[in-house]
C-alpha cells in the first residue's frame, strides 16, 4: 500500500537498492514518495503551494535514492534552463575580461550557469551563428559585450527573441545598455591636466569605431573647446602598449607637448616607456593620464594617474538588468545605465613648467 503524500517517511524496505543498476529519475522519486511527478517538479522549483509534509517526503525520497536533479528536470516546471549566454569580443583585454568574471560570479550567486562565446570578428554571419547557438542551448537571456558600433548592428539583425542586455553599444531603441561613463571620464582627465596649468592636452585615442574610444575623443575635444584651449590633432592607437610606445616617440620629439591623455592604461604604459627612452621626464616635462586603472597602474614608474572604471559593477549591473527582464519586470523599453567613473591622481601628472 502506497504512503499518503502527507507521510513524512519513506516506506520501509524501499531504498536506492531497489533501483540498483540504473540512475534514479524523477518518476522513481515520485513513486517512492507516493506523489505525482508534477509534485516532485514543484518541490524542485520551490513552489509555494507544496505542503511542508509533502515537501519533506519528496526530499527524503530523493535522499534515500541518491537522486540528483538534472538541470533539465528543474527546468520542466519553471520553463527555464537557468542558463545565460554571453557573447564577447576582444575578451583578452583587461576590461572585457574583468566584466566576464563579474558576470560569472553574479550569475553563480543567482543560481545560473553561463555559456560564453568569444568572437574574433563581428560580421553579421559570425554574430548570427553565436546567437543561434545560444538559442539552441536554451539560454534564458543574453549579455553581449559589443564595443564596436557594427557589433550592435549585427546583433540587431539577428532579431534575438530572448531578453538582451548590451554593454557599450545598443543596437536599437528598445535595448538595455550598460556602460562606463566614458564622456565624464575623459572630461575629468582633460580638466585635471588643464587645471595643472597645461596650455592644451594631447590625446592618444583608441581605435575609430569603438564606442568608448569615440566617446572619450568627443569629450576630450569638447572640453578643450569649452576652456578655450587649442585642439591638437589626436593620434589613434589600437589599445596596445606597442601602439602607445610608437605614438609616444612621435610626441616625445615635440618640445611643445606637456600633457597627454591616453584612452587606456596600456597605451599610457607604452607612452611612458617612449618618453623615458627619449629623455623626457614624467611629470617634470610631460604629464600623462591613462584610463581604466589596471592593477599595474599604481606600480608603474611613476605611478599612473588614471580614470578608474568599475568593471565589476558593469558586469553585475548588466546581470541584474537581464534577470529583471527574465523575471517579467516591465521597465522602460530602453535603459542606458551609466556606471560612474573616478579620477585617481598619482604621480604621473604635475604642474606645467612656467
Amino acid at each position: 500500500m502506497s504512503p499518503s503524500p502527507a507521510s513524512s517517511s519513506v516506506p520501509r524496505g524501499r531504498s536506492k537498492r531497489a533501483f540498483a543498476g540504473s540512475r534514479p529519475v524523477m518518476g522513481d522519486v515520485a513513486r517512492l514518495a507516493g506523489v505525482s511527478k508534477q509534485t516532485v517538479s514543484r518541490v524542485l522549483n520551490e513552489h509555494p503551494s507544496v505542503r511542508p509534509e509533502t515537501r519533506e517526503a519528496v526530499v527524503e525520497a530523493m535522499r534515500a535514492l541518491g537522486y540528483r536533479p538534472s538541470r533539465s528536470a528543474r527546468s520542466l516546471a519553471s520553463g527555464r534552463t537557468r542558463m545565460l549566454g554571453v557573447i564577447s569580443f576582444d575578451a583578452a583585454r583587461y576590461g572585457p575580461a574583468s566584466i566576464l568574471t563579474a558576470i560569472n560570479t553574479a550569475a553563480q550567486e543567482a543560481g545560473y550557469l553561463v555559456s560564453s562565446i568569444a568572437l574574433d570578428t563581428a560580421d553579421p554571419a559570425t554574430v548570427t551563428e553565436a546567437v543561434d547557438r545560444l538559442s539552441a542551448e536554451g539560454a534564458d537571456g543574453v549579455i553581449a559585450i559589443a564595443p564596436q558600433a557594427w557589433v550592435g548592428r549585427a546583433l540587431a539583425e539577428t532579431r534575438l527573441d530572448t531578453p538582451l542586455v548590451v554593454l557599450e553599444t545598443g543596437p536599437e531603441a528598445d535595448t538595455l545598455m550598460v556602460t562606463g561613463d566614458s564622456r565624464t571620464g575623459a572630461r575629468l582627465a582633460t580638466e585635471h591636466l588643464l587645471g595643472l596649468g597645461h596650455a592644451t592636452v594631447r590625446h592618444i585615442a583608441g581605435p575609430t569605431g569603438w564606442s568608448s574610444a569615440d566617446r572619450r575623443l568627443e569629450s576630450w575635444r569638447a572640453c578643450l573647446l569649452e576652456h578655450g584651449a587649442e585642439v591638437p590633432e589626436p593620434l589613434v592607437g589600437d589599445w596596445s602598449a606597442d601602439s602607445g610606445y610608437e605614438l609616444g616617440h612621435e610626441l616625445a620629439r615635440r618640445p611643445d607637448v606637456t600633457a597627454v591623455f591616453a584612452s587606456n592604461d596600456q597605451m599610457a604604459l607604452g607612452l611612458l616607456h617612449a618618453l623615458h627612452e627619449s629623455g623626457r621626464t614624467v611629470p617634470g616635462e610631460v604629464s600623462v593620464v591613462g584610463y581604466d586603472d589596471i592593477p599595474e597602474a599604481a606600480h608603474l614608474l611613476p605611478p599612473l594617474t588614471t580614470v578608474r572604471t568599475d568593471f565589476a559593477e558593469i558586469g553585475t549591473r548588466s546581470l541584474r538588468l537581464l534577470l529583471d527582464r527574465i523575471d517579467g519586470y516591465e521597465g522602460p523599453p530602453r535603459v542606458e545605465s551609466l556606471v560612474p567613473v573616478e579620477l585617481v591622481v598619482r604621480r604621473s601628472s604635475g604642474p606645467a613648467r612656467s
